[in-house]
């Protein structure tokens, strides 16, 4: 693998994060969803490519001092190789320049995988959303790291 670019996500590149999305999430945002986040002012996104492939993808609302983490994820063929992480420590850093001080986000609770991932990256358990995912209708642990 060549070594992983960032840049800010454009509309181009909405049909291979689309893509993305349905192999990584039984409920996957749909283009419009995406779009409608290319349209926040206060949404940082991210993509990560290889050789002008785009691999993973971060969407995180900022408002004040809070940082929403909506979305992150990478191709299934470049899964641990680091890129969620990378797109993660970004997304962290640049939002604490930015004046966020709070991060948190939803995980399917039956999603061990995202939950180890997240712990490993400082995030903790502090509640449960019930029923908050559908299809098929399951719980999401809310994590949060304050910096």
């Amino acid at each position: 693998m060549d070594e992983i670019q960032l840049r800010d996500m454009v509309a181009e590149d909405i049909p291979a994060i689309v893509a993305i999305e349905r192999l990584s999430f039984s409920t996957p945002w749909s283009q419009a969803a995406f779009l409608s986040e290319m349209g926040k002012p206060f949404s940082f996104k991210r993509v990560a490519s290889s050789e002008d492939t785009i691999v993973g993808y971060i969407c995180v609302n900022h408002i004040l001092d809070e940082a929403h983490i909506m979305n992150l994820a990478v191709h299934p063929g470049f899964r641990r190789l680091g890129i969620a992480t990378i797109l993660l420590k970004e997304a962290l850093k640049k939002l604490k320049r930015k004046g966020a001080d709070f991060f948190y986000l939803e995980v399917r609770f039956s999603n061990l995988a995202a939950r180890k991932f997240y712990e490993r990256s400082g995030f903790r358990v502090v509640g449960r959303r019930k029923n908050y995912y559908q299809s098929p209708e399951e719980d999401a642990l809310l994590m949060t790291l304050g910096m």
